[in-house]
C-alpha cells in the first residue's frame, strides 16, 4: 500500500502540470480582459507601483507602519477593477488565481499534511494496484449470470442455490442503493471455493466507485502484510496505510481465514473492522469459513462484531470454476 518512490514522483509530476496548466488560463485570461477592458490593466500596473511602494517604505522605515493607507489604496483599486469586471459581464473573480484545489493551491500539501486531495491521488494509486479496474470490466451485474447455479431445491429443505444467490442480489442492491443514506452497512459473504464470493463482491465493488466513493481491495494475505508492514517498518513511505484501510468509504477484504492466524492478526483484524464500524466505513469480507468455524478462529470480540454488524450472505452451490472450464472444452 505504501507508494513507490517513482508513484510519489507521478504524483508530484500531476501537481506540477496542474498549476502549470492553471497558471497558463489565469494568464489568458489576464490577456483576454486588457484588451477587452483596457482600463484594468493600468489599474493591474498602479497596483504593481504601489506594492513596491509599500516594500520600500517598509525596507527603509521598519520603525513606522505607513502601509495601511497604501493597502487601503490597493484594495480600491481591487474593488475598482472587480467593479469594471461586472460591469463588462465578467465574473467578479475571473482573474483571481486558479486553482484546482484551493486548500492546497496544487501543490498537495497543507503545510507538513497531505492534502485531502493528494489522499485522493493515492487512493487512485491502490485502486490500480488492486487490479480492481480491470476485473469490474468483467466482474459486473451486468454479466452475472444465476444460470450457474442449480435451480434444484436442497435435500434440507433450503431454497436452491439459484433462489438462494437471487435473494442475494436484492440484497446486494438495497446495500449499493442505502450506501449514503444509511452508511456503515457490512457484509459478511461466506461460502465454498468457486460459488462467486469474490465475483459477487467486486460487483458491488463497481457500483460504488461509480458512486464516487473510495474503495480498497485486498486478500487477507495483502491486508495483514500491509497492516505488519506499517506496524513494524513505520515510515514515511507507508505513513498512510492505516489511516486508508480505516477511513476509506468501503473496504474489501478476500478470502479471510487463509492467511497464518496468530494474536497479531487478531489484535488488528478488531481494530480495523472495530474502528470502521465506530466511524459508520462499510466493509465488506469474503471467506471460506462458517461462522461457527470464524468463531472458532477469531477472538470472541471479532465474533460478536461480525454477529452484531455484518450482514451475513452464505452462498452455496457448485465450483462454478469448474462448471467454465467444463463448458469450455464442449
Amino acid at each position: 500500500m505504501a507508494l513507490s518512490r517513482t508513484q510519489y514522483q507521478a504524483i508530484m509530476d500531476s501537481y506540477a502540470r496542474t498549476r502549470h496548466e492553471n497558471l497558463m488560463e489565469h494568464q489568458r485570461r489576464k490577456e483576454e480582459i486588457y484588451d477587452a477592458v483596457p482600463e484594468i490593466r493600468a489599474i493591474d500596473e498602479k497596483i504593481a507601483h504601489i506594492s513596491i511602494e509599500a516594500a520600500k517604505y517598509q525596507l527603509f522605515h521598519p520603525e513606522t507602519d505607513g502601509r495601511a493607507a497604501l493597502r487601503q489604496k490597493i484594495y480600491d483599486l481591487s474593488m475598482e477593477k472587480v467593479n469594471l469586471l461586472v460591469i463588462h459581464q465578467y465574473p467578479a473573480d475571473y482573474l483571481d488565481d486558479i486553482y484546482t484545489c484551493p486548500d492546497c493551491r496544487d501543490t498537495g500539501y497543507i503545510g507538513s499534511e497531505k492534502c485531502h486531495c493528494f489522499q485522493q491521488h493515492i487512493l487512485h494509486v491502490l485502486y490500480d494496484q488492486s487490479n480492481l479496474r480491470e476485473l469490474i470490466r468483467v466482474e459486473n451485474f451486468q454479466n452475472f449470470r444465476l444460470d450457474y447455479y442449480s435451480d434444484r431445491p436442497e435435500r434440507n429443505g433450503a431454497l436452491s442455490p439459484r433462489e438462494n444467490m437471487r435473494e442475494i442480489l436484492g440484497r446486494c442492491r438495497r446495500f449499493i442503493a442505502s450506501f449514503d443514506s444509511h452508511p456503515g452497512g457490512n457484509l459478511l459473504i461466506s461460502g465454498n471455493t468457486g460459488v462467486g464470493k469474490t465475483y459477487l463482491a467486486n460487483c458491488i465493488a463497481g457500483e460504488i466507485l461509480k458512486a464516487g466513493k473510495s474503495v480498497i481491495y485486498m486478500s487477507a494475505h495483502q491486508f495483514f502484510s500491509q497492516l505488519a508492514d506499517y506496524t513494524f517498518r513505520r515510515g514515511q513511505e507507508n505513513a498512510d496505510t492505516l489511516s486508508f484501510l480505516l477511513h476509506c468509504d468501503l473496504l474489501i477484504i478476500d478470502d479471510l481465514g487463509t492467511e497464518l492466524n496468530n494474536g497479531f492478526i487478531n489484535s488488528q483484524l478488531f481494530l480495523c473492522i472495530n474502528e470502521r464500524i465506530l466511524h459508520r466505513k462499510s466493509t465488506i469480507i469474503s471467506t471460506n469459513l462458517s461462522l461457527k468455524q470464524l468463531s472458532q478462529t477469531y477472538t470472541e470480540r471479532i465474533s460478536s462484531r461480525f454477529i452484531e454488524s455484518y450482514e451475513y450472505f452464505h452462498i452455496y452451490g457448485e465450483d462454478i470454476r469448474i462448471k467454465k472450464a467444463v463448458s469450455s472444452l464442449d
